[in-house]
């Protein structure tokens, strides 16, 4: 008869060695993913679970940004998503800190807080339509229109040689106006009399509640459509705007946060995006009836080009 060794229990680290091997190690690979903003609400909870549900191998969760410690305090392998500019003020208090996407932040409001510098482990996400894409939507909904006209003030006067640029290869004339006063509706008045369509900037001094009503009705009394600023602005009456909702956002933040954090590009444009149009203002200018879905995925296929 054979003699048979006696059957001994492996050891605690050879059952996870074997473990590993069949079923993989989830728990090794997980993301430690941290959202934070001044204000815990419910939209914030929505965001944060539907994220999660994208990422269910991954820790997803939110802390309010009054509970954290400062930034260098944090572990380094968190991969951090900032909700609102207060949390991008905290972040920015130290030059260390982990990986850090700043979601949702408008050309402006970098300018402001950053100057011309991006520091380093920060991932700006744009909020605003780059103006290339809204210079394509422009020539897209009214191919006639040839000058472009811009109101413009110091905050936003540093995208006027990018827009330029990029309306060269279009065969646009951009034309500026200085808008320094709100008050003075002169300098809307003359832009209007020199230009076929007025694009807006994402310039929160100039677009706003205070003056959407003396921009739209100005400018649709000279039959002079306005395109964008944002979605927002649709809705109040100009014509159409490209812009991108949150199952673009989570697209995109899904997408970075399979690549390593040193692979996160400084600044970043949705590449998912939608067209919000108006249709009454369409028709009131004698536009056919938009279809926005079909306009996005020329202009994106637009974009897609070399």
């Amino acid at each position: 008869m054979r003699y048979r060794p006696a059957w001994k229990m492996p050891s605690l680290g050879r059952l996870l060695a074997m473990l590993c091997l069949l079923f993989g190690s989830p728990a090794g690979n997980a993301a430690d993913i941290l959202l934070t903003g001044a204000e815990d609400s419910p939209g914030v909870r929505a965001f944060t679970q539907a994220l999660s549900e994208l990422r269910p191998s991954d820790n997803v969760r939110f802390q309010a940004l009054a509970s954290l410690p400062i930034p260098d305090r944090l572990p380094e392998n968190i991969r951090l998503i900032l909700l609102d500019l207060p949390s991008l003020d905290w972040r920015l208090q130290d030059a260390e800190g982990p990986a850090t996407l700043v979601l949702r932040i408008s050309r402006l409001q970098a300018r402001q807080r950053l100057n011309n510098t991006l520091p380093a482990r920060l991932c700006l996400l744009w909020s605003d339509p780059p103006v290339d894409r809204q210079l394509r939507l422009t020539h897209t909904l009214l191919p006639q229109a040839k000058r472009i006209g811009v109101l413009y003030d110091n905050h936003s006067e540093f995208l006027l040689a990018e827009l330029r640029e990029a309306a060269r290869p279009l065969g646009l004339e951009v034309v500026t106006q200085r808008w320094d006063n709100i008050h003075d509706s002169r300098p809307l008045q003359a832009l209007l009399k020199n230009s076929d369509v007025l694009l807006g900037l994402d310039d929160a001094d100039l677009y706003n509640p205070q003056t959407a009503k003396n921009l739209l009705l100005s400018s649709y009394s000279r039959q002079v459509a306005l395109i964008g600023p944002n979605a927002g602005f649709v809705k109040a009456g100009s014509l159409a705007s490209t812009y991108s909702d949150q199952d673009d956002w989570l697209a995109v933040l899904n997408e970075l946060l399979d690549r390593p954090p040193a692979t996160w590009p400084r600044s970043h444009y949705p590449q998912r995006f939608k067209v919000a149009s108006n249709p009454q203002v369409a028709r009131s200018l004698g536009i056919e009836q938009i279809n926005e879905a079909s306009v996005a995925t020329l202009l994106a296929e637009g974009e897609r080009r070399p």
